[in-house]
């Protein structure tokens, strides 16, 4: 088995960490710099940071905040929200980012990520999925990448995007499930291997993320055997479980880490 990385989450909206349920009902957690200091010193292998509010409210990434984060953290920092150009990759890069993630602003001009790789290299750039289950007119179901804060399904498929955005030089695929989100029920497994299945054939160099829904060690596990990293927010952020303890639980069933 290859190693496999554990990614605490900050969901970030005016300065806050903010944690809801499928992208509703939204409430302030704690201080992202206090969050980010935890997870560093339990042994976490990245750290995303994901302004929430940026995209639907038109405005830029608190630069201010992810400066300060990453000043508290030695561990590679992904950064998202807000970033629609090359320059707010610049600038988020120069606030102490190691990746950038986009989301909305890729689904609305997919070349940015071009770009982003052309300027930065493909292992930098992370497309982030909202992916959630949409009916068929003739029964069944495919799973659709929704854009600005999960409100507006774009009516792309979102396993046909995550290979789109492999094709344009995106490295990392962070598979959001909507429908899992906050629930505590699991990721959604299905649509994360179908991800990873067809990524693995023709790029098999692009990482791939689990993320929306983990609510057990058991769960956080079987998203490793599926994914490349498993992207874990509530479970941390109320205190049921230390990334030392996923970890441990983890390397028990047999996933291996970085050492």
């Amino acid at each position: 088995m290859q190693v496999k990385r554990i990614i605490p989450c900050l969901d970030v909206d005016n300065g806050k960490v903010v944690k809801g349920v499928k992208f509703e009902g939204i409430k302030e957690v704690g201080d992202p710099v206090e969050f980010a200091r935890r997870y560093n010193a339990d042994g976490a292998d990245e750290l995303t940071f994901l302004d929430i509010g940026a995209t639907v409210k038109s405005r830029a990434t608190l630069l201010e905040v992810v400066k300060k984060v990453a000043a508290e953290i030695s561990i590679p920092l992904c950064v998202g929200g807000g970033i629609r150009t090359v320059d707010d990759m610049h600038a988020a890069m120069n606030a102490g980012a190691a990746k950038v993630s986009v989301c909305s602003s890729a689904l609305n001009r997919p070349e940015l990520l071009r770009e982003m790789a052309d300027a930065y290299g493909s292992r930098c750039v992370v497309l982030s999925i909202d992916a959630k289950r949409v009916e068929g007119q003739g029964g069944g179901f495919s799973w659709h990448a929704f854009s600005h804060g999960g409100k507006t399904d774009s009516g792309i498929d979102a396993v046909e995007w995550a290979v789109r955005a492999a094709e344009l030089g995106a490295g990392e695929i962070l598979v959001n499930s909507i429908d899992a989100d906050g629930t505590g029920e699991g990721y959604d497994l299905e649509l994360t291997r179908r991800i990873k299945k067809t990524l693995a054939e023709k790029f098999p160099a692009v990482t791939v993320i689990a993320s929306g829904g983990a609510g057990t060690l058991e769960q956080i596990t079987e998203g490793l055997f599926v994914a490349d990293a498993a992207l874990v927010a509530s479970l941390l952020h109320f205190g049921k479980t230390t990334v030392q303890e996923i970890k441990k639980y983890a390397e028990a069933k047999g996933v291996l880490f970085r050492r």
